[in-house]
């Protein structure tokens, strides 16, 4: 199995945003020496609910201080850009870092951030689709046109070309059915933010699996984006998971308002529309216990022991080949999370990485039922 690490790089009040990026350039920097497989750029915008504006440009920095590790966006958000700046970026990028890229690509559910780009929400999904196409034509196509809704490209190359192929690397995360067929048919893999029941992931990746199938593409294991908290006692690693975890909830509807309601009355954005109700209850302490709780039993809490057997309860489940993990939430103290990381590249990496039993099987995964404690209708995005 390969792991990675992800830097969610969350606005912390009283302190300058400065020392935040710079204790996760520091995070970032230990990803390779600490022998983890990959690292990872989210992109937000406008209210520090993740302080990562340019993933590629956070990466290009990356490429240059290290040697080996995969670099990856999770993710790049494609209506809010023009698909030919994209696909440049990604092949500058590809040849910055000698071809170790892949790229994850959403739409996003932030109105803050449409609004901000001026951008109409509900032209999100067709706007994703189309850049979508247009990076694909542009990046494995000597030269290319494009006559389509949002983009007229008369026949053009991108220069430079890319070293590698990656737009044979491309993933995408999805929550509503629509988005994973148009993600399916793409040809794209899928990215996935661990935010509900085991069991409920692996019905989503078999309907992923059966569309990409529909589609003429062969299924690939889904990345898996996840938090982790080891320690050296369960009492540690759970207190650090409710504490910190715990203060998400605010930060996420202080970004996407979720608890407003009003997505449900976007175009491409229904199926969030059900987040209002569990949202609007956390402002009751205890709602927002019995959801914390929830959300940190289906993410990798624990000791390094309970750290391995839960991840490979999660490969039985889900078929993953490729796990993220992020070691800083919440505003968790710098020192905390690299201890946090460090016992986990100690302890639970070098199994994940050379253990056979790790090595992942789609076959093995359809016949697990994986079955975690249910809860409504959470939704926790990176």
């Amino acid at each position: 199995m390969k792991v990675g690490i992800a830097l969610n790089m969350l606005h912390e009040p009283g302190r300058p945003d400065v020392a935040v990026v710079h204790e996760h350039l520091a995070l970032g920097d230990l990803a390779e020496p600490l022998g983890f497989d990959s690292l990872w750029g989210l992109e937000h915008h406008f209210t520090g609910y993740a302080m990562s504006p340019a993933p590629t440009q956070l990466l290009a920095y990356f490429a240059g201080r290290t040697k080996r590790i995969s670099l990856g966006t999770a993710v790049i958000v494609l209506p809010w850009h023009d698909p030919i700046r994209v696909a440049e970026q990604i092949a500058l990028l590809d040849i910055m870092c000698g071809g170790r890229c892949l790229f994850g690509f959403g739409r996003g559910a932030a109105s803050v951030e449409y609004e901000g780009f001026g951008i109409p929400m509900g032209e999100a999904r067709p706007r994703f689709a189309e850049a979508a196409e247009v990076i694909v034509k542009a990046l494995a196509n000597e030269t290319f046109e494009h006559q389509g809704q949002f983009f007229k490209i008369p026949r053009t190359s991108i220069r430079p070309r890319p070293t590698s192929n990656p737009e044979r690397r491309f993933y995408a995360s999805s929550v509503s059915p629509e988005s994973a067929e148009v993600i399916a048919k793409l040809g794209f893999g899928m990215l996935l933010i661990m935010q509900n029941e085991w069991s409920k992931c692996r019905e989503d990746i078999d309907k992923f699996h059966a569309m990409s199938q529909a589609a003429g593409f062969a299924p690939r294991a889904p990345i898996i984006l996840t938090n982790v908290s080891c320690a050296e006692s369960r009492d540690e690693a759970r207190e650090r998971a409710m504490r910190y975890l715990g203060r998400k909830w605010q930060s996420i509807d202080d970004h996407y308002h979720f608890s407003d309601g009003h997505l449900a009355n976007v175009k491409g954005y229904e199926a969030y529309g059900k987040t209002a109700k569990t949202y609007a209850k956390l402002k009751d302490p205890a709602n927002l216990k019995k959801a914390t709780d929830f959300y940190v039993s289906i993410q990798i809490v624990g000791t390094p022991d309970d750290c391995l057997q839960q991840i490979g309860e999660l490969q039985k489940v889900t078929g993953l080949e490729h796990l993220v993990a992020e070691f800083a939430f919440g505003n968790l103290p710098h020192h905390e999370a690299e201890r946090n990381a460090r016992l986990f590249a100690d302890r639970v990496l070098p199994t994940l990485q050379r253990d056979a039993a790790y090595a992942g099987s789609t076959q093995g995964a359809m016949a697990a039922s994986g079955k975690r404690p249910a809860h409504g209708d959470i939704f926790a995005p990176a």
